[in-house]
């Protein structure tokens, strides 16, 4: 089996789609917060605050995924 399948294979695994799934929402909701703050809530994050949160996302996602790999099964 080829590696791109492979690859796939594993992203559409049922489990895998639920425990990423809810990362999705979590970061989803993150961001649209966090770049949307002004609208939504009536806040205006300063240029720092942004800066930070660009680089914090990538690194909570990252994490995120080392637990949802860790927390699951051990068979993939």
């Amino acid at each position: 089996m080829s590696h791109g399948i492979e690859s796939l294979a594993v992203c559409l695994d049922r489990d895998h789609v639920i425990r990423t799934a809810g990362i999705a929402l979590l970061v989803g909701t993150w961001l649209t917060l966090f770049n949307h703050a002004t609208a939504l809530l009536g806040l205006e994050l300063s240029f720092w605050v942004r800066i930070t949160l660009n680089y914090l996302t990538p690194l909570t996602v990252a994490n995120l995924g080392l637990i949802a790999r860790q927390t699951g099964s051990s068979d993939h």
